[in-house]
């Protein structure tokens, strides 16, 4: 019998954090999990999941336009923020619930409150209790980097975008990663003039730069304002209310609504690392090995506080690894090769492997393909707005080393091509695949 409390402490309870729980619980061990906020973590309760909802209901401001060019009447249309944010926080509540009923029917004992390594295997919670574990799992994931400028409080995260009492007229984005663009395309539907700023003149910096700059285009077109190579001098209140935000290279802006979009840090201050001897990287991740173990042998951690790849499929592999590791006995460790992404702007964009610039450096020689084109649905709704695929193969052998995909569902058919391109699949493969017609994913066999 074991003298701890518990075979497994894991502190976190978001996509990481239950998924290794729950495995450890099914392999026979007895394990806690502690969660300070709610079950489900970032991605379920203020990510991923509620953004992509509201994704869908700005979408409705385009399709409902284009529905007269397809023969339909459409009245009088009003868009109701307070109802569709209430709606999705009730499905987050839903969700919520069924996180807790998951560890609960595989007995982990859940702790709502905070907790924090005090000693050698041992754990004190925010009420006071001490408990004792003989593993301990850090899954506490990241939180918004908010910059340091005067006035940086007036400002908002993507924490607290989806609970605005009422949408802002003006919102002043400052970022150039997905969350910025996702959000930008959110509130530009919405009837909110948006305006992105960033420090550097590229938005997606990890994403091929054809599907960037597609990207820019059409949120140019549709009426988003980009300044670039602009931070932060402050940001005033003014005496109605308005926020007057000051940056360099650029004239002052006054919105309604500053949004921080500026990346993510971290989120492991505060949970007793430091005196438990955990080694740490430069902007507080915990470094772990191949099997997510730290350097002290008892604690280990996944998911984005280890900053290896900040996405929630990413923080379940490495949940579900640790667990059938340490309590499986079956040593699992994540191949982080062609992990595919998705930016869930308007249009979306969605990628697997490497961008052209990043094969060229390491193969040298390549082939590029593309399929450039507009897709059916815009050309009946008089809809300008073009479709680009990418496709980069290994000049030597045909391989497909990477995949970059810009339009409407380039997410849903990239999840399927993904996995073509992680079987080392060739363009001739693809070529010698029969076309299904009409769609726009044929595009994919098609590209010369």
């Amino acid at each position: 019998m074991s003298s701890y409390d518990y075979d497994l402490f894991t502190i976190g309870a978001g996509s990481g954090g239950v998924r290794a729980s729950r495995v450890a619980a099914a392999h026979g061990a007895k394990v806690a999990i502690a969660e300070e906020h709610r079950i489900g973590g970032t991605c379920v309760i203020r990510g991923c999941v509620p953004k992509k909802m509201l994704v869908y209901g700005a979408h409705f401001a385009e399709d409902l336009e284009d529905a007269q060019k397809f023969g339909w009447t459409v009245g009088e249309c009003k868009f109701d923020w307070g109802k569709l944010r209430d709606h999705v926080m009730s499905d987050v509540d839903r969700l919520n619930g069924l996180y807790r009923e998951t560890l609960e029917g595989h007995d982990v004992r859940i702790f709502d409150e905070r907790a924090e390594i005090t000693g050698d295997h041992e754990i004190t919670l925010a009420s006071g209790k001490v408990v004792t574990a003989k593993h301990i799992l850090i899954a506490t994931g990241a939180t918004p980097y908010v910059p340091e400028c005067p006035g940086h409080e007036h400002g908002i995260t993507s924490n607290e975008a989806f609970h605005l009492d009422e949408l802002p007229e003006r919102i002043l984005i400052a970022g150039g990663g997905y969350i910025a663009n996702e959000f930008a395309g959110i509130f530009n539907q919405f009837g909110t003039k948006v305006t992105i700023i960033n420090r550097t003149e590229t938005i997606l910096r990890q994403y091929d730069h054809s599907l960037r700059d597609r990207l820019m285009q059409i949120s140019i077109l549709k009426g988003i304002d980009f300044r670039f190579r602009a931070e932060f001098r402050g940001i005033e209140k003014t005496k109605d209310g308005c926020l007057r935000v000051s940056m360099t290279n650029h004239d002052d802006l006054e919105v309604d609504c500053v949004m921080f979009a500026t990346g993510r840090v971290p989120h492991t201050e505060g949970l007793g690392l430091d005196k438990a001897g955990v080694e740490m990287g430069e902007k507080g991740e915990i470094k772990v090995d191949r099997f997510s173990k730290t350097n002290v042998d008892y604690i280990y951690a996944v998911g984005d506080c280890t900053d290896r790849v900040q996405l929630t499929p990413v923080a379940i592999r490495e949940g579900q690894a640790f667990a059938d590791t340490v309590f499986g006995n079956k040593p699992t460790s994540v191949n982080y090769d062609h992990i595919p992404s998705a930016v869930f702007s308007h249009p979306p964009i969605a990628s697997v492997g490497m961008t052209e610039g990043e094969a060229k450096n390491k193969l040298g020689s390549i082939k590029t393909y593309t399929s450039d084109f507009r897709p059916m649905k815009n050309v009946v709704a008089d809809r300008n707005e073009r479709s680009l695929y990418k496709m980069i193969c290994d000049g030597d052998n045909g391989r497909i080393v990477g995949l970059h995909m810009i339009g409407p569902d380039s997410p849903e058919i990239m999840q399927a091509a993904a996995v073509a391109v992680r079987a080392g699949l060739t363009k001739e493969d693809f070529d010698n695949t029969m076309a299904l017609h009409p769609t726009m994913a044929e595009e994919l066999v098609l590209m010369r």
